[in-house]
């Protein structure tokens, strides 16, 4: 593994132009910034810039890899509550970082934007397996520094997939678990040989899920391919693509059938009388086209630049019971000369998107300074769709389609970075970043007369100063952020339109490291100003809608603490106090009674889905070098479904532990073979981390309707993985 790990390091430095020279003596310098390409330094927090950050090795993302989603791989990280629809990781799944969706989380794969350019969200099951390609990932919690695509709010992740080995090689990864999931990986590269090398991979991933019918059948393939003549260009392309077909889960439990016992009911499909519908899924196809050029012009002069693309398309299929012809733009057939008004239809709601750009970084170094300059163009364009295949009256030969509404968003974002080095010690760094926006939207499927033409023009500086010497690093810094709303935000009325959002981050950091113990404490302070929360309001066609509030704010501590005991035994984790709380809210709650909607006014309260405690621990045994034991302890305290912090809009307290084992058999003409068993949720204990709410007035009563997610019990995962 050493050898396997220098050569890679090697490779990668050769792609990079060399190291930083402001790197110091330090044996704890950060390699996941140093020895990165042009294009990934450029979205990463270095070891001397005052952010504050979590970085996962190769071997530690392969070991947590047994074809569960991303966000559980990051599920032993700080300040994180990861959830899955089908309740066992595989097929959709969210995570929540300092209390942020996935839509306030920047996401990039090689310094390329990933966030779905309209919803913002991350759709991690459309790239299947892609944690089998990754070989690095860094997340910075709060602002961080900048990134391409859309503003970070909680989080910013980045996943590189740029390592490569020099000795050509070929893996398979296969594993099998609980509720019919299996895992098939197979892998392979050239090494490098006169400076050109290929990689590949293979996967498939199916599961029955834990939750009824909740199944995924999921495909993907990767290809990787680079030259570097010499050490002073490179020129690298990656295609990359995953095809989902998941049967939905996410309308969640009732509270009545979670109390019954009833945890793994699915409502998906039940409209259809009898059974219900079998293809009540989601299909979705989605490739990754990357191209990246790299120039070192003078000594320490050195240009990257990228082209992307990214094809997505896709529908979700539902069958829909009673509804009127006229919704579907359809004119009731005549029975007897009488008009059938209603019928049951199964439809497909369709979206077809192309997102395609330019990223560009340049990098100068002096003795002292490293300035960064970078730019990103980028467009979207998403056509938005819906057909009509089959109704229970009247035959319909050809797809009807009764809506197609286009959106387009264009995106110009200029920054520059500078971190200066003054003494032995002593770093400052700024960072200003100037993005621009302009998103049209061509109605929408329930209000197609409303249309969308805005434009925003954001200015988000960061500064900071760090303190490193030998095994201390201290740091603050001050990052602002500023985002659009996303596309459901604009449904809100013709009238009443919502306004961008705005964060300003404090973050002070203190860090140890030796070589037995890693201690690191972090205290972070992030203002919102119009933060979009659901406030229970409904928008003009009805549906809930995020509302700006004028002040929210998020206060929190993390302490982090890794100890090698002795070369047999370690420990370590984190833990995370918070207090996330919303000031002047505003409650809308549906009076059916009297029609409209009940105010209800609070002086403060609390942030939905924001725990004011999470503990992470894990102990780690290595009896032998060849065998490996871990178990991993997670606490997540009660977590409000809304933010009027109501206890019976709640979820639940949790502690759960997982066991992971894993034995390195040497076999000859192989360089590796590991067998790793996991048993998942070790006590079975019933626990739900996500859901959501809703109440209404009616006979006088109002009435709480609380929906979950419940997660499996006591399961399991074995994986083999061969490579030659």
């Amino acid at each position: 593994m050493k050898r396997i790990l220098i050569a890679c390091c090697v490779l990668i430095k050769q792609v990079s132009f060399g190291q930083d020279t402001l790197r110091n003596e330090n044996p704890n310098v950060d390699s996941f910034y140093i020895l990165a390409p042009v294009s990934v330094r450029a979205v990463r927090a270095g070891e001397k810039t005052p952010f504050t950050k979590t970085n996962l090795s190769k071997k530690e993302i392969q070991f947590a890899n047994q074809g569960v989603d991303l966000p559980f791989i990051l599920n032993n990280t700080p300040s994180i509550v990861v959830n899955s629809d089908a309740g066992n990781g595989i097929g959709y799944t969210g995570m929540r970082i300092r209390g942020t969706d996935a839509t306030r989380i920047n996401i990039t794969l090689n310094g390329i934007p990933f966030n779905d350019a309209e919803s913002q969200g991350t759709f991690f099951v459309n790239l299947p397996d892609f944690s089998s390609s990754a070989s690095s990932i860094q997340i910075q919690r709060g602002v961080g520094t900048s990134s391409n695509g859309t503003g970070a709010f909680g989080a910013s992740v980045n996943i590189s997939t740029t390592e490569t080995e020099k000795e050509k090689y070929i893996a398979l990864n296969n594993s099998i678990g609980s509720f019919g999931s299996r895992k098939h990986t197979l892998q392979f590269g050239t090494g490098q040989k006169k400076g050109f090398y290929f990689t590949g991979r293979l996967s498939s991933i199916a599961s029955d899920g834990y939750i009824d019918r909740a199944n995924s059948n999921l495909r993907s393939f990767y290809i990787g391919t680079g030259y570097s003549k010499d050490s002073n260009s490179a020129l690298r392309l990656y295609i990359f693509s995953g095809k989902e077909k998941t049967y939905q889960a996410w309308y969640g439990i009732k509270e009545a059938d979670l109390l019954a016992g009833n945890r793994r009911i699915n409502y998906a499909g039940t409209e259809q009388p009898g059974s219900p519908y079998k293809n009540e899924t989601d299909n979705y196809l989605q490739t990754h086209y990357q191209s990246f050029w790299e120039k070192k012009f003078k000594k320490n002069l050195r240009l990257s630049t990228a082209f992307f693309l990214t094809r997505g398309k896709g529908y979700y299929e539902q069958y829909k019971a009673n509804e009127r012809f006229s919704k579907y733009g359809l004119i009731p057939p005549l029975q007897n000369g009488v008009a059938i008004e209603k019928s049951d239809f199964i439809r497909q709601l369709w979206l077809d998107n192309f997102f395609y750009g330019n990223n560009n970084t340049l990098q100068f170094q002096l003795k002292n300074t490293e300035w960064t300059v970078g730019t990103s163009l980028s467009r979207y364009q998403g056509d938005h769709y819906g057909k009509v295949i089959w109704s229970s009256i009247s035959a319909i030969k050809n797809p009807h389609s009764w809506y197609n509404n286009r959106a387009t968003k264009s995106e110009g974002m200029l920054y520059v970075k500078q971190l200066t080095q003054l003494g032995n010690a002593i770093y400052l760094f700024y960072d200003l970043q100037i993005r621009q926006v302009h998103y049209q939207i061509n109605g929408f499927r329930n209000n197609p007369l409303l249309f969308v033409d805005n434009n925003y023009t954001f200015f988000n500086p960061k500064v900071g100063i760090t303190y490193s010497k030998k095994t201390w690093r201290a740091y603050a810094s001050f990052s602002r952020g500023a985002k659009e709303p996303n596309r459901d935000d604009f449904e809100a009325g013709t009238i009443e339109q919502p306004r961008a959002e705005l964060l300003n981050d404090l973050e002070l950091g203190l860090e140890r490291k030796t070589k037995k113990l890693t201690t690191t404490l972090t205290l972070y302070h992030m203002n919102y100003k119009n933060q979009l929360i659901l406030t229970g309001k409904i928008n003009d066609v009805g549906a809930y809608t995020r509302t700006n509030v004028p002040t929210s704010r998020r206060i929190g501590l993390e302490m982090e603490a890794s100890l090698l005991v002795n070369k047999w035994f370690s420990t370590g984790g984190n833990v995370s106090f918070s207090r996330n709380t919303v000031e002047g809210l505003e409650e809308y709650i549906d009076d059916y009674d009297n029609g409209g909607q009940l105010r209800r006014f609070y002086n403060q309260s609390t942030l939905a889905f924001s725990p004011a405690t999470l503990l992470n621990h894990y102990i780690r045994i290595n009896p032998t070098k060849k065998i490996e034991a871990s178990i991993f302890s997670r606490y997540v305290s009660r977590q409000f479904l809304d933010n009027t912090a109501n206890f019976n809009r709640s979820l639940d307290p949790f502690f759960v532990q997982d066991l992971r084992i894993s034995y390195s058999i040497p076999v000859k003409g192989l360089s590796q073979v590991l067998v790793i068993a996991q048993l998942n949720n070790l006590t079975n204990t019933k626990y739900e981390p996500n859901g959501y709410t809703f109440s209404y007035i009616y006979g006088g009563t109002i009435t709480t309707e609380n929906y979950f997610f419940p997660m499996a019990g006591t399961n399991y995962m074995l994986t083999i993985n061969l490579k030659r």
